[in-house]
């Protein structure tokens, strides 16, 4: 469905993608994680043709994206671009006319994604009146008008409340069931762990892409979480062993390379300072985990 081959942008002295390859199957969502400025939002505009890329190419259906029918591919951008001044409906027949989709086809069109996303009893609301849950739904109803085989979405949840996502989260699962390839990049590591793929870019380059079970079986670390009688973020910061300390408020996550060694030197350090030690458990890697040392490797291997 999506097949990307060697695929590079420069803008300046800055290249955003380093030689990128990347493969979609039918019916895929995956999930593209990064740090900020890492290149996603490059990437998805140059899927989607908005962007020329300096080598490589990209093929939607065996087509460049110049060529594809563009009622194939549906593209959500990362902030909310239709007009305020409209109301719902309205932004949904304005977006399908610049198709070239029939009047009565979008109303039909139209009828029936409203019911999905549940927008169907606001659809007189003026889109500047819409929460910013609402207006997600809105820009994702117009991206679905032509009834794409290919759906892009960049940070499509970001800012949402959590109750929304879900929601918004049920309706990609919905159509992904349907038969649509879906593509998105996002922020959150609950939402990559959704997808049946995650490939995480950094400075540019694709370190690594895979299932998020596969990913987590392949951590190269071990996890401790720990709760201590301490509420120090950098703690553990200087403890020989500890390659990483994440603190979530009432437990901390370190990574370790050896349970028994690196666990014994935590307890030590505790009991010098004077620190209770509440709890200390193995634990599964969890995406931030995995978030977090790939981000600190840079485009180095870290391991998986």
């Amino acid at each position: 469905m999506i097949c990307i081959d060697n695929l590079s942008k420069s803008f300046g002295n800055n290249q955003a993608v380093k030689n990128v390859n990347l493969q979609l199957e039918k019916q895929d969502i995956l999930g593209l994680v990064g740090p900020d400025g890492a290149g996603k939002t490059t990437l998805l505009r140059m899927i989607c043709g908005l962007i020329t890329p300096d080598s490589g190419q990209v093929l939607l259906l065996g087509l460049s994206p110049e060529k594809i029918e563009k009622d194939k591919l549906g593209y959500m951008p990362q902030s909310f671009s239709l007009y305020g001044d409209l109301n719902i409906r309205e932004n949904i027949h304005f977006f399908g006319s610049m198709y070239g989709i029939k009047k009565e086809t979008i109303r039909q069109r139209a009828d029936q994604i409203l019911e999905i996303t549940r927008l169907k009893p606001f659809e007189e609301r003026l889109a500047s009146d819409l929460s910013g849950g609402m207006k997600q739904k809105l820009a994702l109803t117009c991206a679905l008008i032509t009834r794409p085989e290919i759906l892009v979405l960049d940070e499509p949840t970001y800012g949402v409340d959590p109750e929304s996502r879900k929601e918004f989260w049920r309706i990609l699962y919905d159509l992904n069931q349907e038969g649509m390839t879906i593509l998105l990049s996002t922020p959150y590591m609950d939402e990559a762990e959704l997808c049946k793929k995650v490939a995480f870019i950094n400075e540019g380059v694709l370190v690594t892409c895979n299932s998020p079970t596969s990913l987590k079986s392949n951590f190269p670390y071990q996890v401790l979480e720990i709760r201590a009688e301490v509420r120090d973020p950098y703690f553990f910061d200087t403890i020989p062993g500890v390659l990483d300390a994440s603190f979530y408020g009432y437990k901390y996550h370190l990574l370790v390379k050896d349970i028994e060694t690196d666990g014994q030197l935590i307890k030590d350090y505790l009991e010098e300072n004077n620190i209770k030690l509440i709890s200390m458990e193995e634990i599964s890697p969890s995406m931030e985990d995995l978030f977090v040392i790939l981000a600190e490797s840079g485009t180095k291997d870290a391991g998986f």
